[in-house]
């Protein structure tokens, strides 16, 4: 399952083949997803000499090609929580930077391991104006690997109308559950500061093709 959370986390820059820059279009969540995945894809293309010498620029291509499009902050309170609401503003925001830093870090790691998967994003679909939430489909084949299905999560902004992803579910198992599962004891225990700080150190630790995903 560990495996199957890195690919899902790393197939949002895998959903195309072409190498062309596209413009984003974030008012449609289908469009959003192939929008940023061809940005992505058509740089780590472009300068794969570059990545392989160095991972670390990695992160760069992270923050500048997905970032803008994930809703940190409400990710990041899913992960909280019940904790969240015990938490001061302070302690939210502090968890939300560490939080937005270890998602960069952790993007950056699994674009070490890329490879050409082949990856079906389901068709554009009419969405009804009031919803608010919408889930993505994408189904992955690997020949190492049983095919595996991922559900994008993608939630619209009510002051921009534009939507953001913020989790992902790989065969019905959530991502953000999971962390927050993973987390909820340190926090009880230790505290939202302690746990950002823990996200921080990880955050730092080098980008290098050598090793695993964080």
């Amino acid at each position: 399952m560990k495996k199957w959370i890195t690919l899902a986390m790393a197939a949002i820059t895998m959903m195309v083949s072409s190498v062309s820059m596209a413009a984003v279009d974030a008012s449609n969540p289908y469009l959003l997803i192939n929008g940023v995945a061809e940005n992505a894809f058509s740089r780590l293309k472009k300068d794969k000499d570059a990545y392989q010498e160095n991972p670390e620029l990695l992160r760069a291509v992270v923050k500048e090609e997905l970032m803008p499009y994930i809703n940190v902050r409400y990710a990041a309170l899913k992960v909280l929580g019940s904790q969240a609401r015990k938490a001061s503003k302070e302690e939210r925001d502090l968890f939300t930077d560490a939080f937005y830093e270890y998602l960069v870090a952790s993007y950056a790691q699994i674009l070490t391991e890329y490879t050409d998967q082949l990856v079906t994003v389901e068709p554009v679909k009419t969405i009804d104006p009031k919803r608010k939430v919408v889930s993505v489909r994408v189904d992955i084949t690997d020949n190492a690997r049983p095919p595996i299905r991922l559900d994008f999560k993608l939630r619209k902004n009510r002051k921009t109308d534009e939507w953001q992803g913020f989790d992902v579910q790989v065969e019905g198992v959530s991502m953000l559950n999971t962390k927050a599962s993973e987390w909820s004891g340190q926090l009880r225990k230790n505290g939202v500061g302690a746990v950002a700080a823990e996200l921080e150190t990880r955050a730092k630790k080098p980008i290098s093709k050598s090793e695993g995903a964080s």
